[in-house]
This record gives structure tokens, C-alpha cells and sequence, in this order.
């Protein structure tokens, strides 16, 4: 079918749309939608005679359901801008992870030399799956669920297996914003309380460097806010003392202890911690106690904003990335500013970066580390990518987007890691020890280490603010993709869902804050470390592994590659094509299967400090690892006993994986020919120029006749 607008005489409206008049003709129903097995997506092309430019001259353009969805907006939603999507994908890719994980790897493994196998495994795995879920997504305008059985059905529950991923992380993850809450709002003080052992809830352990260090002056030693001689400290073990630093027990003298491992020490920042925020102490995953009220109210209110914040969807979450993606830059770079002036920074910088050890890269631990970082850093494989890309415009460059964010998720982690090992430097300085003695990482780092530095800073509220606010920040724009995969799953599954789109968004808030009231407990760390430790580890990267083998080697590159350059338009230079080749064909699904093996060979049993969970906890984990997994062959399963694919058709595309404005247009003409012949253009005519009682269907004008109308019409 096509449609030519030519000129009406009748009209007066010479510069409007109103001035053209219909022309329709009608191809045969194959040209409109046959089987797409080739990779290809047909349709419908028009062409377009429309007002006069400068010149006079009648200007044409084709038009393609690619072109009309460029001009219109569907019901699904798409973002209100370029930007928009960029800052989400930019905020989801940035997280915690590269404040708190990023720096410490790289202290560990070499410095410096440590970006070596980082930016290659970027080249090799995190860059090549960005993009290919980015296109995956902006090609289909679906949500992973209802992608991938179009794609090939036999491999239906693979979007699934990415949903509940991120369900699982979403749980856990706004867990960390609670944190986070706590701490900010016991920040707007005078003096901060994590920074001296004079609280009613500090442990007889509570120590602080100082007080410690006042004794040490004195050769006596601190506890419970004292200053206690050797054979006092080791009384209070019902021990006695063998010299200044060591205790004997009187039972056996061959049982001797030094001083310093007698009693339990905490340090002020540490107790604030465990027995101020979460009351872990003495609990176990077998006694867990009663309910933290202060952290449901916390843990209630990081939902609450989640839900403010996406209640329109990308309509208002795209609005809200402008805040939440750009103020940790600014924050970092404020932090960074009143880092390296204070003494002791470059002692920390150089500790960090500036004394690489290449030797290091000869250990396939290293590797293993960097593999790990940038694959998750990047959250390729939970669903997310998928589903921000889904919401783009059907034309926009992807492949731009991918390069830039992902490079720039890499120097964040670098620039972070100056930012914190500059105030580790510090604090190391200030209590007379050595930088490795006060480096850490995860959450350990975040609210144990930071907090215990910017108490010996000038104004400590101002950067315990600053700090806490960018880790809001930082956990928001992740919360939201995951959360955003979560609800377009269910509307793209049920679309007459998203005309109560609020209503839906609100109870996905509640039932998962339901989910995370069990890590408010008194022990709730244990249950928080088990979903940290299994839910988003293995499983992720055999989704992974599988996503790249459906595309790649059952739908095809070459398939794939045309879906990007021809229909969405994305120009490739050729040394990009060929790396694209490479990767997707061969390197990245090596590397994902080195990084699964390596995974499961330094894989260690879940624990918190000391304490290693029992076999049969460690079995709920592995449980919680393969739920995900388990959508894979239960979703081939379904298809197979549905039965109504069978044989190869059941790894061949179907006709519906194509561009949502082709599946929009179908369905147009699908309600529209009801009662007609195939082939037939049922055409509602609304054209204010042109009033003729019926609608008049002229036949093509071969291109070899002079034109109906030119431009010495006057």
C-alpha cells in the first residue's frame, strides 16, 4: 500500500497539510507482513508530496512506519528526550559499586596496573553486551519477558530469568538506601554520634583511637572508657598478666594470649553500626530478635521514594535522573577538592594508584576480579538495559550511547577511587597506622571507614551530609531501573494495566518493602548478606551467556546486525563492525564462560566476619541462585507443551519481533479490515480541506508522466 498526497484545487489552504488530497494504493497482503525468518521486518511505505518550500517547489519525503513513529508518540511511552535516557542508563550503570568496590580492587590488585585487565575486560565482555541489550531493546520497544519468546520461543523463560534477578536485587538493594537514611538523618548534629563511646548504646568494648591511644601514653590500656594497668586488663578476662604485652591463663601457662586479642574492641564507628543502626550483636540467622521500627521506617520511606519518583514511569523517573545521575559527580568533586588538601592524601593516593605492581597480572585472580567488576558494574543481563532502551526513540543511536556511558562508568570508578583513598590517607595519618590498615570495601567501607574520617574533619555534619546525600544519589537511579523492568514486565504482559499505571506502581513498592521488612530484624544482616552473596552472582552471568548464544547463534548476527544498520539506521564504520563481529561471534562468549568458570572456582561459602552460615543456609542461597535460572528450561518446557510452535519454528523468530510502530500499524489494519478482503486499505478520511462525501482512490501515476500539479501552477 501506499499513499500520495497530491494537490486539491478545491482548497485554499495552499500551505497546509489541509491542501493535499489522498491518494491510495494498495499492495498485496504478503508485502505487508509475511514470515520474518530472514531477520527482516516488512511493511508499509508511503510516499509524500507535501507543502512547498522556499523555492516553490513541492517537497516529498518517503514515509515508513519507522518515519511515522518518529512523529508520533505511542501509548507505551518513550522518553521526553535524548537526555533523559542517557542520564538513566548512566545512573544505572553507576552505583555503589564503584565508590565502595572499584577502589579496593584496585588497591588490591596491583594499582594502577589493575586498569590493564579492567579496560580489556570492558573491550572483551562489558561493552559488547551493553550495546547488544541496547539495541536488543530500542529495536522491539519490549520488556524482556515479552522479547525473547518472539525471538525464538524455545528460549521464553529467559526474560524471565532476568525479572527475577532483578526483583531479587531490588529486595536487598533498597535495603542499602534504609542505611543510608539512617545515617543521614543522624548526621544533623552538633557532633556526630558514631565519633566517641559516650552513647547509652555503645558496647563496654567501644574504643576510639584517641582515648586508646591516651592510655598507650600512659603504658596502660583502654576499656569500658578506662585506663586499665596490664594486670587489670587481664583480670578482666580472668586472666594474669605475663609481661606488658602478653596475659597467661592461670589453668595452663602454656596458654598465653597478648593483650591486644583478649578482650573484644569495637571502634566507635563500627559500634554505631552493628549496635546503634542494625542490633546484630549476640544475634545469629538461627536468633534473629525483634524488629528494628527505626530502619522499617527507613527501609518504608526509600520505597516511598522510589514510588514518587516512577509513578508516570519514564515519564517521571526520566525528570528525575537529571538530580539523581548528575549530584554524586558534583558531590564527588567536592569531596575530592577537600580530600587532597587534607595531610596525609597523597600518602593515600599513592598507596592506591601511583605504585603499580604489574607483576600482579600474571594472576589469574586479577583477572577474575576485573572480569567480575566491569560485568556487574555495567548491570548487563539483569533486564534493566532492556528495558531503559525500550522506552527510546526508534532512531536514536545506541551504539553512541553505549560507548560513551560505558567508558564513563569506568572513569567514575578511577576518579572515586582518588576521592577515597585521599580520605583513607588522611585517616590513616591521623592514627599514626598505615593505609592498608584502614582500607576496606563494601558496606564496611561506606559506613564504618568514612564515617570514622569525617568525624576528624572541620564541620563533620557537613561531609557525613554530603557523603550520605551522594550515596542516595547513587542507589536512586539503580532502584529505578529495576524497579521500571519489574513494572514493564507486568504492563507489557498485560497492557490494559497501563491506564493504572500508579495503582501498579504502588503495590510493586509495597509488596517488595514487604519482602525487605525480614533484613529489618535485629539480624536482618544475615538474610541482607544471603541475597547479596546468591542472588545476583552465577545466575547473571549464565543469563548472560545464554542471551548472547540466542542472538548471536540462533537468531544470527548477521540477522541482528541488520535489524541495527538498515532498519534502525545506526551507521557502523567499518573497524566497529569489525569488533562487533569479533566479540559478539567469539570473544565475549569466551570470556563470559572463563568468567563463569573462574566464578565458580574462587567461589567461597556466604559469611559475616567470623561467622560461616550452616550447609543448610548456604543450600537456601543456592536456592535463591538458581530461581532465576530455572525460567530457562521451565520457559522451553511451557512452549513445548503449549504446542502451538513446533520443529525449527521453535528457534526462528516470529513475525511479531519487529519495531513496535510496524506490531501498531498491523494491528491498526488488523481492526480496521474486520468484514474486508485482505489487502484492502480501509481509510477514515479527516482532512479539513477536502469535503467530499466519499473517499476517492486514484490509481498510481507512472513515473514516466509529467506531474497532476507543478509549481508554474500560477
Amino acid at each position: 500500500m501506499s499513499i500520495t498526497y497530491i494537490p486539491d484545487p478545491k482548497s485554499t489552504r495552499r500551505n497546509s497539510e489541509a491542501h493535499y488530497r489522498p491518494r491510495v494504493s494498495v499492495r498485496s497482503p504478503e508485502g505487508a507482513g509475511g514470515s520474518r525468518d530472514d531477520g527482516r521486518c516488512c511493511g508499509v511505505t508511503a510516499g509524500v508530496v507535501g507543502p512547498k518550500n522556499k523555492m516553490g517547489k513541492e517537497e516529498s519525503r518517503e514515509v515508513t512506519p519507522a518515519t511515522e513513529a518518529l512523529d508520533t508518540e505511542d501509548e507505551r511511552g518513550t522518553w521526553g528526550n535524548q537526555c533523559e535516557f542517557f542520564l538513566s542508563c548512566l545512573g544505572y550503570a553507576v552505583g555503589f559499586g564503584n565508590v565502595w568496590r572499584f577502589p579496593y580492587l584496585c588497591y588490591k590488585n596491583g594499582g594502577a596496573a589493575f586498569l590493564i585487565p579492567y579496560v580489556i575486560m570492558l573491550l572483551c565482555a562489558g561493552l559488547p553486551l551493553f550495546f547488544m541489550e541496547l539495541a536488543l531493546g530500542q529495536y522491539a520497544s519490549l520488556g524482556p519477558n515479552i522479547l525473547f519468546p518472539k525471538v525464538a520461543p524455545l528460549f521464553a523463560g529467559l526474560g524471565w530469568g532476568m525479572i527475577v534477578v532483578s526483583m531479587l536485587v531490588a529486595i536487598y538493594y533498597n535495603m542499602i538506601l534504609a542505611w543510608t537514611l539512617f545515617y543521614t538523618f543522624a548526621s544533623f548534629t552538633s557532633e556526630l554520634p558514631w565519633g566517641h563511646c559516650n552513647n547509652d548504646f555503645n558496647s563496654v568494648g567501644c574504643f576510639t583511637e584517641d582515648e586508646a591511644a591516651n592510655c598507650r601514653n600512659q603504658s596502660m590500656l583502654y576499656f569500658n572508657h578506662t585506663c586499665l594497668s596490664v594486670s587489670d586488663y587481664c583480670d578482666v578476662a580472668n586472666l594474669t598478666s605475663l609481661n606488658d604485652t602478653h596475659c597467661v591463663n592461670p589453668l595452663d601457662s602454656d596458654e598465653i594470649t597478648g593483650t591486644d586479642k583478649v578482650l573484644t574492641k569495637i571502634t566507635a564507628s563500627e559500634d554505631y553500626f552493628k549496635n546503634r543502626m542494625l542490633g546484630i550483636t549476640g544475634r545469629t540467622w538461627d536468633d534473629m530478635g525483634g524488629m528494628r521500627w527505626e530502619l522499617v521506617g527507613c527501609l518504608a520511606l526509600a520505597w516511598l521514594i522510589v514510588f514518587a519518583c516512577m509513578v508516570k514511569g519514564v515519564k517521571s523517573s526520566g525528570k528525575v535522573v537529571y538530580f539523581t545521575a548528575l549530584f554524586p559527580y558534583a558531590v564527588l568533586f567536592i569531596l575530592f577538592v577537600r580530600g587532597v588538601t587534607l595531610e596525609g592524601a597523597y600518602k593515600g593516593v599513592e598507596f592506591y594508584f601511583l605504585r603499580p605492581n604489574v607483576t600482579r597480572l600474571g594472576e589469574i585472580e586479577v583477572w577474575n576480579d576485573a572480569a567480575t567488576q566491569i560485568f556487574y558494574s555495567l548491570g548487563s543481563s539483569f533486564g534493566g538495559l532492556i528495558t531503559l532502551a525500550s522506552y527510546n526513540k526508534f532512531k536514536n543511536n545506541c551504539m553512541r550511547d553505549a560507548i560513551v556511558i560505558a567508558f564513563a562508568n569506568c572513569s567514575t570508578s578511577v576518579f572515586a577511587g582518588f576521592v577515597i583513598f585521599s580520605i583513607l590517607g588522611f585517616l590513616a595519618t591521623e592514627l599514626g597506622v598505615e593505609v592498608k590498615d584502614v582500607v576496606s570495601s563494601g558496606s564496611g567501607l561506606a559506613f564504618v571507614v568514612y564515617p570514622a574520617a569525617v568525624t576528624r574533619m572541620p564541620a563533620p555534619p557537613v561531609w557525613a551530609i554530603l557523603f550520605f546525600a551522594m550515596l542516595i544519589t547513587l542507589g536512586l537511579d539503580s532502584q529505578f531501573t529495576m524497579v521500571e523492568t519489574l513494572t514493564t514486565a507486568l504492563f507489557d504482559q498485560w497492557e490494559v494495566l497501563r491506564s493504572r499505571k500508579p495503582l501498579v506502581v504502588g503495590l510493586m513498592c509495597f509488596v517488595l518493602f514487604l519482602c525487605g521488612l525480614t533484613m529489618c530484624l535485629e539480624g536482618g544482616l544475615y538474610m541482607f548478606e544471603l541475597f547479596n552473596w546468591y542472588s545476583a552472582g552465577i545466575s547473571v552471568i549464565i543469563l548472560a551467556i545464554t542471551e548472547i548464544i540466542l542472538l548471536q547463534g540462533v537468531y544470527g548476527f548477521k540477522n541482528f546486525m541488520r535489524n541495527i544498520r538498515e532498519e534502525i539506521g545506526i551507521y557502523i564504520p567499518l573497524p566497529l563492525y569489525v569488533y562487533w563481529t569479533v566479540t559478539w561471534l567469539f570473544i565475549t562468549p569466551l570470556a563470559l564462560l572463563i568468567i563463569l568458570i573462574m566464578s565458580i572456582y574462587y567461589f567461597t561459602p556466604a559469611y559475616i566476619d567470623d561467622y560461616v552460615y550452616p550447609s543448610n543456609i548456604q543450600s537456601l542461597g543456592w536456592c535463591l541462585c538458581a530461581c532465576s535460572i530455572v525460567f530457562i528450561p521451565l520457559g522451553a518446557i511451557f512452549i513445548l507443551i503449549k504446542g502451538k510452535t513446533k520443529g525449527m519454528a521453535l528457534l526462528k523468530p516470529s513475525p511479531d519481533f519487529c519495531p513496535y510502530h510496524v506490531r501498531k500499524l498491523r494491528d491498526n489494519q488488523g481492526s480496521g479490515n474486520k468484514g474486508q478482503p485482505d489487502g484492502v486499505f480501509r481509510y477514515t478520511y479527516d482532512n479539513e480541506g477536502f469535503q467530499e462525501p466519499n473517499v476517492k482512490v486514484y490509481p498510481d501515476i507512472p513515473k514516466d508522466d509529467p506531474p497532476p500539479y507543478t509549481s508554474n501552477h500560477l
